[in-house]
């Protein structure tokens, strides 16, 4: 029965992130100034489950790598509203490229549970492709993508060796982040709709990794 309780309180605990993502995803569409803050009450809220399960995650390393990468999330979703005065996109790359890193080490040190499977060789071609295709386009930015490419490639590659949920949560982190240089680099090449796709794959990216962590890491320690 505690067992039980505590399974549904988690489960509820993802409740206000779903319902700010939807709320923000609908504002984007329809073009409501309303997006911007429910975009900077998107990863506090991720961060409500974690909390949740704080006492629970063993070794502690693990608490503060998914409140790390939620906080540099979060910075990098409020970049050009926290740093009006600094450019925007490098200090996107920086914010969202340490996130990425603190997934990559709570991936390979605390969660991995196989190898690294063959068909996580798709996202080193994906990284490929990416810089070819996009590279003509980044113009002073072309070592920064390339680099915060790697990373991003490398976050959905580790995520590979994970739990199931943790895996699709990385291929979703990724199709967000393709979508957003698609858009920044070759703005005339997606549609409108577009916009709030980046945003769907990302909270979608983003939930999954934190879910399929916590529950790696509560059946690790019931």
């Amino acid at each position: 029965m505690q067992r039980r309780a505590t399974s549904t309180a988690f489960a509820w605990a993802f409740l206000p992130f779903v319902v700010v993502s939807v709320l923000h995803v609908v504002f984007l569409a329809a073009g409501n100034p309303l997006a911007g803050p429910t975009k900077l009450l998107l990863m506090p809220m991720l961060a409500v489950p974690v909390l949740v399960s704080a006492r629970r995650l063993r070794p502690r390393t693990t608490l503060f790598l998914l409140l790390a990468a939620l906080a540099f999330s979060w910075l990098g979703d409020g970049a050009g509203a926290f740093f009006p005065w600094a450019p925007e996109l490098p200090l996107m790359l920086l914010f969202f490229g340490i996130a990425h890193v603190a997934y990559i080490v709570l991936f390979a040190r605390h969660l991995a549970i196989r190898r690294m499977p063959w068909w996580a060789l798709v996202y080193a071609a994906w990284w490929i492709a990416m810089i070819m295709f996009l590279g003509p386009h980044t113009g002073g930015l072309l070592l920064g993508v390339a680099v915060y490419g790697l990373v991003l490639g490398g976050t959905a590659a580790f995520s590979a060796r994970c739990h199931p949920i943790v895996a699709v949560g990385g291929a979703f982190f990724l199709a967000s982040d393709t979508i957003l240089a698609l858009r920044l680099f070759l703005p005339d090449s997606l549609p409108s709709w577009s916009s709030p796709a980046v945003m769907i794959t990302y909270t979608i990216g983003q939930g999954l990794i934190v879910a399929g962590a916590l529950i790696a890491l509560r059946k690790r320690n019931p």
